[in-house]
């Protein structure tokens, strides 16, 4: 009868507590420096890429604009969970607020549909560049980049912000173990009290606009792409334009392909402990592949980066000479 009357006049759990791994609690301090490690080099990584395209005029274009931008969604977003899974590794479960656990649930899903929207622009950019390289400049102006990251933003906010506010106002009277290392979505709609099915639904619509619109985009673009390199008459043409777009493909398949397991299917409660596994694919490795992806074949970004190493180099031999003179 109390219970029925707490959860009856709003919800009866005040905090939630993060299982992480407990498979793997015997193996905490070394999953907690691989993943500290991965951690500080995707962060490294992807601020290299910022700081590159700031201070580099050759790199001052849209494409590095967009890629910038990609970047630091992306170290915003792992550092909404990362730091947190770090904490598991070295004290365990942890506890964690209502208001804190449904506040990192919706950065992490935001920022999550925004790099999926920043996803499929990268590839409308190469798009234009590659099939309509003489309307490119017109269309991708600086006006144009600033409009598309600010959509990015403003989709992923609303088709987000919608299913997390309407799941925060359902009740839970208990458990309140979230079989995952953060506050996801799934989780959280299967320890509610409340029927969350039109929830849960709403979701599923909301992360199939994301995941396939941002898709459907991208396969528009690189198919046409495909179909314009291989006209190409110059194989060392074909050859640049392809190492371009190669990279785009990698981040793609794997991005996608983690998103579509863990978010796309009915029934978000049957499949928890896989999604554990899934979520470090996105959280973990994608970030730290990210930078060194997207800049391994690239000219332009090797040589800004060595021309940065050789300010450095001359701004330290100027400042030892001045010391000894």
């Amino acid at each position: 009868m109390l219970m029925t009357e707490v959860t009856r006049n709003g919800t009866a759990i005040q905090e939630f507590i993060l299982e992480g791994f407990p498979a793997a609690e015997h193996l905490g301090i070394l999953l907690f420096l691989v993943h500290l490690l991965a951690y500080l080099a995707s962060l490294v990584g992807n601020m290299l890429i910022i700081t590159m395209t700031c201070e580099d005029h050759r790199l001052h274009t849209p494409m590095y604009f967009f890629l910038s931008t990609f970047s630091f969604v992306e170290c915003c977003f792992i550092t909404t969970v990362i730091p947190q899974l770090l904490t598991i590794f070295l004290s365990g479960k942890q506890k964690i607020s209502f208001g804190a656990c449904f506040t990192q649930a919706f950065v992490f899903l935001f920022l999550g549909a925004t790099v999926f929207f920043l996803l499929a622009v990268l590839s409308l950019d190469r798009y234009l560049a590659i099939c309509k390289p003489l309307h490119y400049h017109t269309i991708m102006n600086p006006r144009m980049c600033i409009f598309l990251v600010t959509v990015c933003l403003v989709l992923g906010f609303l088709l987000m912000a919608i299913p997390v506010v309407m799941l925060s106002r359902s009740f839970y009277c208990g458990p309140n173990v979230i079989p995952h290392f953060f506050c996801d979505f799934g989780p959280l709609a299967s320890l509610s009290c409340s029927e969350t099915r039109s929830i849960k639904m709403l979701f599923f619509n909301f992360a199939l606009i994301v995941l396939f619109a941002s898709l459907l985009i991208a396969v528009f673009a690189y198919s046409n792409i495909v179909v314009t390199i291989v006209r190409l008459p110059s194989a060392r043409e074909r050859q640049r334009a392809f190492s371009t777009c190669s990279s785009h493909l990698i981040v793609l398949s794997l991005m996608f392909g983690s998103c579509i397991f863990i978010y796309i299917k009915p029934k978000q409660s049957s499949r928890l402990d896989t999604n554990r596994e899934a979520a470090l694919v996105n959280t973990v490795v994608t970030p730290l592949l990210n930078p060194v992806i997207y800049t391994l074949r690239n000219k332009q970004v090797h040589q800004a980066f060595r021309d940065a190493l050789s300010r450095v180099k001359l701004h330290r031999y100027h400042g030892k000479n001045a010391l000894s003179s």
